[in-house]
């Protein structure tokens, strides 16, 4: 531990009384004293999901002392370069202590790079970095611990499931067009990969109706991150993003309404749109759907509708279907262009699947597919599993 000294505190007072002078100088003196955390530490972190929950470690300490009455704060700070750098604040507190989690610590052994997969050349091994800040005011007195590393653990075996700081992420607002400002229907970005969530996301750019924001809790509304978050935080955010500058600072869609893929990479510190993925495995990554029944599609090739694989042997995508006369109908297609990968009616009926009452039999010269439900939007999921093609 090293001794830290606070700055000499000067303050000279100038009274006037009956027109004479007096000049007062009063100079405070602070004690030497030393910042440190109390607690004692383990000699490794052993992590794992299963124990996520778990708190890992309370740090604790000592009150500062300035040798004057002084409120101070304390923030914990990590560094995963262990020269802070990188420093980012753990939490902040009046007390004399702050806990962290089992599950907190797997995030800081994603964005260090590890993982427990025996046959990647990645470690399981590393470390993480704490200090303790002190300080009083703004731009006043500050001063902080010794650093002290932990060593972090994720034993060897089977690949596990990939860990972020939440197991996902929610986003709300009316530029996300399957969520709106409600939570009714937040659209859920998974954890896909240590420390990155990602998933596929339709965005709308329509003038005051393209914001919305991140949040960590479900139906939480104080556990949003806006934009300003993640820009002073240092990530590089997407062009087609922008601040939308309304009254929560939310983010701003720019960019051309439709489906992309969203990725917020906690290691890169990267927010980012792609073009649509599939995230399961399926005979195809994507079924396309054509026809009068399907409003953003049309007998035409030019914006076919389409159901990604969201899952293993499952294709789901909300799609706008219309019940008018003589323009229900629609087929499903396994190639992109092509008339004569067209899946009908019959295909899935003879296959054995269960249909939703909503889809029957067009009876048209191709045994398309027809909708007679109340016209509107639908999460139409296709399960080759279960064999089912339902509307919700």
């Amino acid at each position: 531990m090293k001794n830290i000294k606070f700055l000499t505190l000067l303050f000279i007072a100038l009274l006037g009384f009956n027109s004479c002078e007096t000049e007062d100088d009063v100079v405070f003196i602070a004690e030497e004293s030393e910042l440190a955390f109390s607690n004692t530490f383990q000699a490794e972190y052993v992590l794992t999901p299963a124990t996520a929950g778990n708190l890992a470690e309370r740090f604790t300490w000592e009150s500062a002392d300035a040798g004057v009455p002084t409120n101070f704060t304390y923030e914990l700070q990590r560094s995963i370069t262990g020269d802070f750098t990188d420093a980012s604040a753990v939490g902040s507190t009046t007390s004399n202590e702050i806990g962290i989690t089992v599950g907190d610590m797997l995030g800081y052994a994603a964005q260090a790079g590890l993982d427990n997969d025996p046959d990647t050349e990645a470690p399981n091994t590393g470390q993480v970095a704490f200090r303790l800040r002190a300080f009083a005011g703004t731009g006043g007195l500050e001063t902080f611990s010794a650093v002290q590393s932990l060593t972090m653990v994720l034993p060897e075996g089977e690949a596990a499931a990939a860990v972020c700081e939440f197991e996902q992420l929610y986003l709300v607002g009316a530029g996300v067009v399957d969520a709106g400002w409600s939570w009714d229907t937040p659209v859920v970005l998974p954890c896909v990969e240590n420390g990155v969530y990602g998933g596929n996301v339709a965005f709308q750019s329509t003038m005051d109706n393209n914001n919305f924001r991140f949040f960590t809790v479900n139906t939480d509304w104080g556990s949003g991150r806006n934009y300003p978050f993640y820009e002073d935080d240092g990530y590089t955010i997407d062009s087609d993003f922008e601040n939308a500058m309304d009254g929560d600072s939310n983010f701003g869609f720019i960019g051309t309404t439709g489906l992309y893929y969203l990725e917020v990479d906690t290691n890169a510190k990267t927010i980012t749109l792609g073009a649509p993925q599939a995230t399961g495995t399926c005979e195809f990554d994507v079924l396309y759907g054509v026809g009068a029944g399907l409003v953003d599609a049309g007998w035409s090739w030019d914006t076919p509708v389409q159901l990604l694989c969201s899952s293993d042997g499952v294709y789901s995508g909300n799609v706008a279907l219309q019940n008018t006369a003589d323009n229900n109908n629609f087929r499903f297609f396994t190639v992109n262009t092509d008339w004569g990968s067209g899946r009908n009616y019959p295909f899935y009926e003879d296959d054995g699947y269960t249909i939703d009452s909503n889809l029957v039999n067009a009876m048209d010269g191709d045994s398309n597919f027809a909708f007679i439900g109340t016209t509107g939007t639908y999460l139409l999921t296709i399960d080759t599993n279960l064999k089912t093609i339902t509307l919700e």
